[in-house]
């Protein structure tokens, strides 16, 4: 009995070691783009499909990448108060001329005032017709990733940022978020009427409300030379008639 229950419990072990194996690979073909949930890839719910690029990507071929269905596209502009992304003016025409509709992003910095962000942003980014709402990427980088800042500090400098942006553009600016950024920091914090963009490259994204989902941070596409062979992949969740409004007055 004792033999027949050992290799019982080695039986159940290596179940559960395969089924483990199993999750393990399903979450490596999502997080790089490879399969979507059935739920997911339904074209009649998931109409609009696009990109978002930085200089990474080099130079990006919008004519080619529209060829492959991207019909948006975030654009990295800025970088706390002093950086700009040296692409970007490139990036933005050239989106622009293939008619993919374009945004441009902003990376929060925890380490300068929003207001200062802000005018660098401003500074680069020309008030555009047709164009997306302006982003805030707010994420963890550097120490940060292993001592957040406090929610105050964040807030001390994104709500001066949003405001300005708000001013300038003429629409509420989109939140890039990832779960942790997002419950540390924008749930419960008074940004509920604010677009959401989620990172979520290997589940159905765990924030409520979401408008833009970037489901893959590691797809192949053609058309674009840069070191990063990578490129992000993003699907909006509304309906075609909502993505054309939104951001329009």
């Amino acid at each position: 009995m004792k033999r027949i229950l050992r290799a019982l419990g080695r039986l159940l072990l290596a179940l559960l070691l395969l089924a483990a194996a199993a999750l393990a690979a399903l979450g490596l073909l999502r997080w790089r783009g490879l399969i979507l949930l059935s739920h997911e890839a339904d074209p009649e719910q998931w109409e609009l499909f696009g990109v978002d690029v930085s200089s990474y990507q080099g130079n990006v071929d919008w004519a080619v990448l529209a060829g492959q269905g991207v019909e948006f596209a975030f654009i990295k502009a800025t970088e706390g108060s002093i950086l700009q992304d040296r692409q970007f003016a490139a990036n933005w025409a050239g989106a622009a001329e293939a008619g993919v509709r374009a945004g441009a992003y902003h990376f929060l910095s925890y380490d300068s005032p929003g207001d200062t962000q802000a005018d660098n942003y401003i500074a680069t980014v020309p008030v555009t017709e047709g164009a997306l709402p302006p982003v805030v990427d707010i994420e963890f980088y550097g120490k940060y990733l292993e001592e957040p800042p406090e929610k105050a500090h964040v807030k001390a400098i994104l709500d001066p940022l949003l405001e300005r942006l708000e001013e300038h553009y003429g629409v509420k600016p989109i939140l890039y978020v990832t779960y942790r950024s997002y419950y540390r920091y924008i749930a419960g914090g008074g940004y509920g009427d604010y677009p959401i963009w989620c990172s979520s490259p290997t589940i159905f994204p765990l924030v409520p409300g979401w408008d833009f989902w970037q489901y893959s941070h590691s797809a192949r596409l053609e058309g674009y030379d840069g070191a990063q062979d990578r490129i992000d992949l993003n699907i909006f969740r509304g309906s075609r008639a909502e993505f054309e409004q939104l951001g329009r007055p």
